[in-house]
């Protein structure tokens, strides 16, 4: 059996789970990689991640690997194309998994390497960063995004499709000045709007932080993404520039209209307003992750004592329920204590619900 060879520059969240699902699909693989951090390189080694640890983009290793992936933020990327391409020879698919395809597939094309470079863009992720928060799951019903150049070999393409496939992820192919303008839309202007809701209320708000108390319940929900690593972000808004321009231009110009339709009282135009994005959200598909995840939970009455929390969780575990996340909720409507349960799939959320039910537990399901 043909043993498979796999290169990383970067094992943050995406490199980390790539490396991470590619080792549980193929124990056997070979992988090495290189990351800024000597700490993150040994840490994945002694975890058994990858197997040897490269000293830079030009390390000789790449050479050896069929399939390359590019998972550092978006510029050191680009800076990482030309000595990898120089070291790693013409033998490996080359793809990257950044949020902004055109500068890189410029470089790729400046360089001579369209036939097996391929951009990538795995629709998924998290707003923590790092190695430990990776995980071989990540990409299950998630988009996988891929942009061919016209003169991409159809074989390159297929073998990389698969590839994606194989991780339980959905493959996408779009030319990848779409991808800009889509991801522009659908996840950078998302990430902005919620940096710049949370520095909202931090500039509002009282000296007794009352803004901050009550936003730790549906607000923290909904600017989660504004936790995502601030170098990451920086780069994707300077090198998608004009698209991400473009789209906020539509977003301020119905904040505009929403505020001047508010002030003059004419509620026909909000409530139209509210109705039609609440079709349209209704209509999405909840089957692709896409972007943003969605999450299922549950809130739970619990009584304020020890051991309470450690009585729901043991009852959810002998009945094969795995969680995602469990905590008090701090700002409630509950007369007493509140628990939130979040899980990685609605099913598992429906029953925990059902579940707790039937031992006299007052549950709320959110989705």
């Amino acid at each position: 059996m043909e043993r498979h060879s796999f290169g990383f520059i970067g094992l943050g969240v995406i490199g980390g789970s790539l490396a991470k699902a590619l080792r549980s699909l193929d124990p056997s693989a070979s992988i090495c990689a290189y990351t800024r951090s000597r700490e993150t390189s040994e840490k994945a080694l002694s975890e058994g991640v990858i197997d040897v640890i490269c000293s830079g983009p030009s390390d000789p290793a790449f050479a050896a690997c069929d399939v390359i992936f590019l998972c550092a933020p978006v510029e050191n990327n680009i800076a990482a194309l030309e000595p990898l391409a120089k070291a790693a020879g013409s033998r490996p698919i080359i793809t990257d998994v950044g949020s902004v395809k055109t500068g890189i597939h410029e470089e790729a094309r400046r360089l001579g390497l369209s036939a097996r470079f391929i951009g990538g863009h795995p629709m998924t992720g998290s707003e923590r960063s790092g190695l430990d928060s990776s995980t071989e799951h990540l990409f299950e019903n998630a988009y996988y995004i891929l942009t061919p150049e016209p003169e991409t070999d159809p074989e390159v393409l297929e073998r990389l499709t698969g590839l994606a496939r194989s991780l339980g992820a959905i493959p996408l192919r779009l030319d990848y000045r779409q991808h800009d303008f889509i991801t522009a839309a659908v996840s950078h202007l998302p990430h902005l709007v919620a940096a710049a809701l949370v520095n909202t209320v931090h500039n509002l708000d009282t000296r007794e932080e009352y803004m901050k108390l009550i936003a730790a319940g549906g607000f923290k929900d909904i600017t989660r993404i504004a936790s995502s690593s601030p170098e990451m972000w920086e780069q994707i808004c300077i090198t998608n520039e004009e698209n991400i321009a473009e789209v906020m231009d539509e977003f301020l110009r119905l904040l505009e209209e929403a505020k001047d339709h508010m002030t003059k009282g004419d509620g026909r135009y909000i409530r139209s307003m509210f109705r039609d994005s609440r079709d349209y959200r209704n209509s999405f598909t909840d089957k692709p992750l896409g972007p943003i995840k969605k999450t299922w939970r549950i809130y739970c009455d619990i009584v304020d004592e020890s051991g309470a929390i450690a009585t729901i969780a043991t009852t959810l575990a002998v009945n094969g329920i795995s969680i995602k996340n469990i905590g008090i909720v701090n700002n409630r409507e509950f007369e007493g204590g509140v628990l939130r349960i979040e899980f990685y799939e609605e099913e598992p959320s429906r029953k925990a619900a059902e579940l707790l039910r039937q031992h006299r537990y007052n549950v709320i399901e959110a989705h």
